[in-house]
This record gives C-alpha cells, sequence and structure tokens, in this order.
C-alpha cells in the first residue's frame, strides 16, 4: 500500500502550495542521491518527487484527495460520464454522497443509484479490467502521468535513461530520450504506454513530468543558470581573468576592477539550451574571499594597506 503522499511530504491536508513546495525542497536536499549516500536515499526521493508532482497540482490535487490511491486509474471526466448515464444535471450525482473516510476516496454501488441500471463495468471496464462482449464498445485507455526527476547536468546534456515504473500490472521498464535543455515542469510523451483499452481501444499515452533535483551548486531561473564565483580581494579590486564551471564546461570571465560582493557577470548562452531557439545565459555572481588563516606576511601586507587606504565602504554617499 502506498503511502498517503501527505505524509511523504510531512504536510497537513490543508497545506496551501508554498508549504507544499517548500516541504518538497527541504526533503529532496536532504534526499537527493548525490547528496545522500544512504542506500535507501534515491528510493526516498523518487517517492517525495511523486507525491509533489501530484499535490503540487491542483487539478490532479483534488482529484488525489477524493479518491486517494486509485485517482490514476479513475477517469478525468468521471462525474460527467455517470451524470449523464443518470440523467443528472452539472452537479453530478455526488452531492451528499458517502465516503470512506476523511479525505478518502468515496465508494458508490448499484444500490446508490437504485434501479437505474447503470452498468459500472460497462463505464469503467477498460480502466479496471473489465470484461468486453455485445454492447460493449472499444474504450480508450486513459493517459497517466508519473515523475522525471533530474539533475541538472542531465537536463543540460539530454540523452537517454532507462526508467521503471510500478503499476496495476507490476513494474514497467522504458527506454527513455531526454531532450537537451529540458526544464521542471515540462512533459516527455511516450504514446501508447498509459492505460490499456477495452477491445480493441488504443491505449493511452505516458506522460513523464520532468523535476529537476536542487543543485548544490547552481540555481536554475527558467534557462537561466546562476552559480557564485569566490575571487580574492586583490582580483576584485584589480581585476583578473577567472575560470568558473557551469554544466557545460569550464570558460573564463573578465572580472572587472573595483568589482564587489554581489556583482553578476553573464556568459551568453551558457544556460540551458533551447530547442529552435537561443539558450539561456550562465550568471557569476560574485563572492569576495578572505583568507579564513592570513599568512605573518598576509597579515603585514592587510595591516599596510588598513593604514594607507581612505576607503570606507560604510559611508554614505
Amino acid at each position: 500500500m502506498a503511502r498517503d503522499f501527505y505524509e511523504v511530504l510531512d504536510v497537513p491536508r490543508t497545506a496551501d502550495a508554498a508549504e507544499i513546495q517548500q516541504a518538497f525542497r527541504t526533503l529532496a536536499r536532504r534526499h537527493h542521491p548525490d547528496v545522500n549516500k544512504d542506500p535507501a536515499a534515491e528510493e526516498r526521493f523518487k517517492e517525495i518527487n511523486e507525491a509533489y508532482g501530484v499535490l503540487s497540482d491542483p487539478d490532479t490535487r483534488a482529484r488525489y484527495d477524493r479518491f486517494g490511491a486509485d485517482f490514476r486509474q479513475v477517469p478525468k471526466d468521471y462525474d460527467e460520464r455517470v451524470a449523464a448515464a443518470q440523467g443528472f444535471g452539472g452537479g453530478g450525482p455526488f452531492q451528499g454522497g458517502r465516503s470512506t473516510g476523511r479525505g478518502g476516496p468515496q465508494v458508490w454501488t448499484d444500490a446508490d443509484f437504485g434501479s437505474s441500471g447503470v452498468d459500472f463495468d460497462d463505464l469503467f471496464g477498460g480502466l479496471f479490467g473489465g470484461r468486453s462482449g455485445p454492447g460493449r464498445g472499444p474504450v480508450p485507455g486513459a493517459d497517466q502521468e508519473a515523475e522525471l526527476t533530474l539533475s541538472l547536468e542531465e537536463a543540460y546534456r539530454g540523452g537517454r535513461r532507462k526508467i521503471t515504473l510500478g503499476g496495476p500490472d507490476g513494474e514497467r521498464s522504458y527506454d527513455v530520450t531526454i531532450p537537451a535543455g529540458v526544464v521542471d515542469g515540462q512533459r516527455i510523451r511516450l504514446a501508447g504506454e498509459g492505460g490499456r483499452g477495452r477491445g480493441p481501444g488504443a491505449a493511452g499515452d505516458l506522460y513523464l513530468v520532468v523535476r529537476i533535483a536542487p543543485h548544490p551548486r547552481y540555481r536554475l531561473s527558467g534557462r537561466d543558470i546562476h552559480v557564485r564565483l569566490p575571487v580574492t580581494p586583490w582580483e576584485a579590486a584589480l581585476g583578473a581573468t577567472v575560470p568558473v564551471s557551469g554544466p557545460g564546461g569550464t570558460g573564463k570571465v573578465q572580472v572587472p576592477p573595483g568589482t564587489s560582493s554581489g556583482r553578476r557577470l553573464r556568459l551568453r548562452g551558457e544556460g540551458l539550451p533551447r530547442p529552435n531557439g537561443p539558450p539561456g545565459d550562465l550568471y557569476a555572481e560574485i563572492q569576495v574571499m578572505v583568507p579564513s588563516a592570513p599568512s605573518p606576511r598576509e597579515r603585514e601586507l592587510f595591516e599596510e594597506l588598513a593604514a594607507a587606504s581612505t576607503f570606507d565602504p560604510r559611508r554614505q554617499t
């Protein structure tokens, strides 16, 4: 039995979008396999991503709140299909229905609909393994979604990845082609790999929703990549050409004389690639660093500079 997604993220069922996102970021950093070497971290990380993928989407979250662990198996037009079969109006037949418990899936039986003759096997047979036969035409399979968590480097380079997903029929493996420059939230379609259709009904599609894991060094903003660039006081004061590393490799950037911490230097086109368009940029944010344990000579030179300089960064101008 899969764990409750709210429990996975350790948030209440009343949590808003910001609380869910914050919980995901905290747990993702803690359990990312590149950071956490515990053998169980990878599975825990996958579980966190799956929970976030469901609860961060308002429509998917609403379906999960209503149907619980079976929400992916229920057609998105569930209300309309049953309402049409019953002759109900737009409100649907679910006003005042029964529930298995607070926040759990609603359970309906033939008794709830009287003798109207609704055939639940006919309505949902293609999704729940129902039979086919005379009077039961083909029903297309439902589209399905799953999370695909990538490192920033994988998103930058693209390539192929073999993934294994669990489902009602057990685990299945897929060879997925990842386009270079995918961004968070982008969907990769695997045609015909979704829910099975009934009879000759075509199978649905499987959509892999890309989630780019937090990175210890880089920060993404759209297709732009931000990275901190440590420099020495003399490099910042006098100017220098220094190396800077990005996911595409190491390049060099010119630090202008008189540069202070917080200044951003742009490396055009070194961000995430963009299909049929210009790539993002890489922004190096200057961070002036001083020796934590200066040598006697370094200390002497700093003292000479302090005595000779009239510079006061706290002076109001």
